[in-house]
């Protein structure tokens, strides 16, 4: 999670990649800046729905993939099919049933049916609510790049992306266009950018030492509440305009303990990095600045995001220009027992994470619990927040 700087906070948001989501076809959603989703399962930028699926199809006996949103359409079944069309080009097609519509259209139609209406009346208007279609290809065009172009809901004809990755010796650069981009705040709800386009680059490679991350946001259109409720108020940072972004940092793992030894002889790991029992810790610090021109600049003003940091921070409301910098650190403890290669109980983990978000705010916080101290005044309980850490425990077991 630390190793590519996935959840870098700098107070108007954590930087994430993409969150595993049911919403819609495409199965992931972007976390809203300034609402960080720390509990969201995130996946790489190229293991793309298609893969998943088929990895499902193929190694674990699932022809269909069952997904579940309460919000939205209840429970759905997923399948994908891969064809390799040549050894650097292959097209997909998806396909989603919704059970819920499908049980309430069979209800439905056996009603009509006692009342003597055909079935096949209306019947392609339920199999246009109750199946969705998607399709998409992926081209190598070198080695080193790749294309991918997904159209989802193509019945319907609203969603798609446009996702170019390039693989450098020390970099990856990707950049992407959704229509719309799909984003999630944190109360769980989803909103629709009707254009979203980006451009990242970001080091790659080094398990310790200096890392970077550069990022170019630009959102177009007015955003809209994903599924029609529009009680909720438009996130700030969603409006259109043009956001860039960047964080540099230096990690440092250290290995308390680590056992490579007792290993089952020709039985594969289910998983290659779990594979080791150890005990290590991590140490993560650096700095993150942002600067934001249009209608979403408006966000670093806010009255509640303002108090939760002591960050250096220009606004200027006519030219709708804004500037943010910080400091950050983070430290992780992290045990594993077990290598993760028996059918049973062969993984457990334990994990904890000491988030600092606002290095300046931790500083502020710090200087006056030293002078209280040595005034021997007694500090009051904002100090004491301000350099409490944010703290995410994690516990991985092996069940089967």
């Amino acid at each position: 999670m630390l190793r590519q700087m996935r959840w870098l906070t700098d107070r108007e948001g954590r930087w994430e990649l993409d969150v595993e989501s049911p919403a819609t076809m495409e199965g992931t959603a972007r976390p809203v800046p300034g609402d960080p989703l720390p509990l969201g399962l995130s996946r790489g930028p190229r293991v793309t729905r298609t893969k998943q699926l088929d990895f499902f199809h193929r190694f674990m006996a699932s022809p269909l993939v069952p997904s579940f949103s309460a919000s939205r359409a209840g429970l759905s079944l997923h399948h994908a099919h891969l064809l390799h069309l040549a050894h650097n080009w292959s097209f997909t097609i998806l396909e989603q049933l919704h059970v819920q519509k499908l049980v309430t259209a069979v209800k439905e139609k056996l009603s009509n049916h006692r009342q003597g209406v055909p079935w096949s009346n209306d019947l392609e208007r339920h199999l246009h609510d109750v199946i969705s279609l998607g399709v998409g290809t992926e081209f190598l065009i070198t080695p080193d790049t790749a294309l991918l172009l997904e159209l989802y809901n193509i019945n319907k004809g609203d969603r798609g992306k446009a996702i170019i990755h390039h693989k450098l010796p020390q970099q990856n650069i990707t950049l992407a266009a959704s229509w719309p981009g799909l984003f999630v705040d944190k109360q769980g709800v989803y909103w629709d950018v009707p254009l979203s386009l980006s451009a990242d680059l970001a080091s790659v490679g080094s398990s310790s030492g200096l890392s970077y991350h550069l990022l170019l946001q630009q959102n177009s259109g007015e955003p809209k509440c994903f599924g029609g409720d529009e009680t909720n108020d438009v996130p700030l940072a969603l409006l259109p305009g043009l956001c860039a972004k960047a964080a540099i940092s230096i990690k440092r793992s250290i290995d308390a303990w680590r056992k490579k030894e007792d290993k089952l002889k020709m039985v594969q790991p289910y998983d290659a990095f779990l594979s080791d029992p150890h005990v290590s810790f991590t140490g993560i610090v650096g700095a993150v600045a942002s600067g934001s021109l249009g209608d979403c600049s408006k966000r670093i003003i806010v009255p509640d995001e303002m108090r939760k940091s002591n960050a250096f921070r220009v606004f200027h409301e006519r030219n709708k220009f804004a500037a943010f910098a910080d400091l950050f650190a983070s430290v992780t403890f992290t045990a594993q027992h077990g290598n993760f290669q028996r059918l049973f109980l062969d993984l457990t983990r334990v994990s904890a994470r000491l988030d600092i978000s606002s290095g300046s705010l931790f500083l502020r916080g710090a200087s006056r619990l030293a002078q209280d101290f040595f005034f021997s005044r007694r500090p009051d309980l904002e100090t004491f927040c301000d350099v409490c850490p944010d703290v995410i425990v994690s516990l991985q077991q092996q069940g089967r």
